[in-house]
C-alpha cells in the first residue's frame, strides 16, 4: 500500500536530507533515498517507515 502524498513530501532521508523515491507497493516495500552519493533504502513494516539509518539497507 503506497503512502500518502502528504506524508512523501515531508519525509527525507536521515542520512543526507534528500527526498525518498517510494517503493511502498513493491513486493519489498520500502523508500528509497533519491541521492546519487547516499542511495540508503529504508524498509516499510505494517505501513509504517522505518526511518533509522541502522535499519538501512545499502545500495547495491
Amino acid at each position: 500500500m503506497p503512502l500518502e502524498a502528504g506524508l512523501l513530501e515531508i519525509l527525507a532521508c536521515p542520512a543526507c536530507h534528500a527526498p525518498l523515491n517510494d517503493r511502498s507497493a513493491d513486493e519489498t516495500p520500502e523508500l528509497i533515498c533519491t541521492s546519487a552519493d547516499c542511495g540508503l533504502a529504508y524498509p516499510v513494516r505494517d505501513g509504517i517507515p522505518v526511518l533509522l539509518v541502522d535499519e538501512a539497507r545499502k545500495p547495491a
